[in-house]
């Protein structure tokens, strides 16, 4: 028997448990109320995962890295160039990159999504970014010979910047445009958008649910440390003295990439009297890196402070407002949301538009990978980048068919991911 989610939801009364079959009407509808429980939550992520990835095959790409992984694992010693020891992204793909903010305010285009980033081979970042926007090409129905347009143009964009030259000021208009409603947002927008108002409270709902006693004292007990009220009044308008406060805290439904994993969103209040001001914390569990790495140098054992240390060597902007921590012997990295946070939904693209994002996004990366290279590292790279190129491709050959061969075998799990959802759909 189907539930009325609209009786359900105004009920006084909680039910005890939700079935599976319950769950998946449920979030089909997007009707999540306050009712979802800790114990509910697995199910009702994998329910939405399971929608997000049905979505178009650019989706599945996106929610489907551990293919990437079980791929890149599964190349033979010298199929893909060996590439310096740098800190890269690990996942990324174009939805990662976006424009955020640092403590001044001051707005850049970088990656913004690390919680894959290892010191590994950069040619692997080269490879995501290219599947990525292969796949996004493909979604916008545009001619084949585009892709191979985009891979020549990432690696002119990268190169670009891996040489020591500064990112193109020329953004294509769906760069430009996200970037410039970054720099002009507001607080209110931030609040009206994640938390529907201005007012010291998350409302409990679709997107935030309700915390258990003991989650709620543990974020408590994190603000009350040293680190994390430094964390709190570090943008430059605030009293590094000021007093800082939890008003209200929920579980977020954020993505899929959280899936089993806590991901926690805390309303804090700063300061008092007519200087009061209030942020946004994003507080999320450190997982470990499934991203192949080098065994040398050394990444930090404690998977937080791995993220941290990844975001500051490829994305200062976003490093300095992030910090490692422990909930409930949990390792979490916790960062403040600005309203300049934003990130690029590539979904429909003209062949101009393609080529000019996929240039862009490639300087973006190349600049991240850079800063950690000294001049000899750069130049040697890029003549290893330079190599195996054929007359009738100005793109290494390495990357042109590492593309192809993923992007066939994520479009067939892609179909097979919606028959199964389908049939799931009409059980």
């Amino acid at each position: 028997m189907l539930i009325n989610r609209y009786q359900l939801q105004d009920s006084k009364k909680e039910p005890r448990g939700l079935s599976d079959h319950t769950l998946r009407v449920w979030t089909s509808k997007m009707q999540l109320s306050r009712y979802i429980k800790p114990r509910d939550r697995l199910t009702v992520l994998k329910t939405q995962q399971t929608l997000k990835m049905a979505r178009s095959a650019h989706a599945y790409v996106r929610g489907s890295t551990f293919m990437f992984y079980e791929w890149l694992a599964a190349q033979q010693s010298g199929a893909l160039p060996e590439g310096p020891p740098i800190w890269i992204c690990g996942d990324c793909h174009a939805g990662n990159l976006g424009p955020v903010a640092d403590a001044d305010g001051r707005v850049q285009v970088q990656i913004r999504d690390l919680d894959q980033t290892v010191i590994g081979n950069p040619a692997h970042d080269l490879i995501r970014l290219a599947l990525s926007l292969a796949t996004a090409s493909r979604g916008s129905d545009l001619p084949g010979v585009t892709t191979a347009k985009i891979l020549e143009c990432m690696i002119d964009g990268y190169s670009h910047t891996l040489g020591g030259d500064h990112i193109s000021k020329d953004m294509p208009k769906t760069i430009r445009t996200v970037v410039k409603k970054s720099t002009g947002r507001t607080w209110k927008q931030l609040a009206k958008e994640r938390i529907r108002d201005v007012e010291p409270t998350i409302p409990i709902g679709r997107r935030f649910w309700q915390l258990s006693s003991s989650e709620r004292r543990n974020i408590e007990q994190l603000f009350a440390e040293k680190e994390m009220h430094r964390l709190a009044t570090s943008l430059r308008s605030r009293d590094n003295d000021a007093d800082v406060e939890v008003v209200d805290a929920a579980y977020w439904m954020k993505g899929c990439s959280s899936l089993g994993l806590l991901r926690l969103a805390a309303l804090v209040k700063i300061g008092s009297g007519k200087s009061v001001e209030y942020s946004l914390m994003d507080i999320k569990e450190a997982v470990s890196g499934s991203a192949p790495h080098y065994k040398d140098p050394p990444m930090p054992r404690d998977n937080a402070k791995r993220v941290v240390e990844g975001a500051r060597q490829l994305s200062p902007y976003l490093g300095e407002r992030m910090v490692a921590a422990r909930i409930d012997k949990k390792s979490v990295f916790v960062r403040e949301l600005l309203p300049q946070d934003l990130k690029f939904e590539i979904e429909q693209m003209t062949v101009s538009e393609a080529i000019g994002v996929a240039t862009f996004l490639a300087e973006v990366v190349g600049q991240a990978h850079a800063r950690q290279m000294d001049d000899t590292t750069r130049k040697n790279w890029m003549k290893e980048l330079s190599k195996r190129k054929t007359k009738s491709l100005d793109a290494p050959s390495w990357l042109w068919s590492s593309v192809i061969a993923l992007i066939a075998a994520h479009e067939v799990a892609y179909l097979e991911h919606c028959r199964k959802y389908a049939t799931n759909i009409a059980a």
